[in-house]
């Protein structure tokens, strides 16, 4: 599985894993701040942060955690908030049914990555079965 490509002139604002239920907590808490920080309004803040927790909770709970990097830098000449995920699970089998609405593999609602997409402007994700899954997501100011 290809890694995301950085620009070097981002600013990374943190790297945190995601081990516990605690850490979501944390990572998403931090997430609305950076979010505060970048001057986004209120619905703004809530959109980024509602899709940070959901990618968080699937990757806890499909991959037992992972990694989340937080970036700060332009991308496509808009200044962004970069929220790029990694874990090590099993990967999505259909990715193309994985990101549509109502389907679930663990029992949920079925709305976590096809929801966390429509929030954000920008989404990625690179998923290989046995290797595991990166999800990168952008907000603009």
């Amino acid at each position: 599985m290809q890694a995301f490509e950085y620009d070097s002139d981002w600013t990374e604002l943190g790297v945190f894993p995601v081990k516990t239920e605690n850490d979501i907590v944390k990572v998403r808490q931090m997430a609305r701040q950076y979010a505060k920080d970048f001057k986004m309004g209120i619905v703004e803040q809530t959109r980024i942060t509602t899709a940070v927790s959901e990618l968080l909770r699937n990757m806890y709970q499909y991959a037992n955690g992972g990694e989340v990097t937080i970036n700060q830098g332009y991308f496509d000449g808009h200044n962004a908030l970069i929220f790029t995920f990694e874990d090590q699970g099993p990967g999505i089998e259909n990715l193309d049914l994985a990101m549509s609405d109502g389907y679930t593999s663990g029992g949920g609602m079925g709305y976590g990555l096809p929801g966390a997409k429509r929030l954000v402007d920008s989404f990625e994700i690179r998923t290989e079965v046995n290797t595991g899954t990166l999800i990168r997501l952008m907000k603009w100011k």
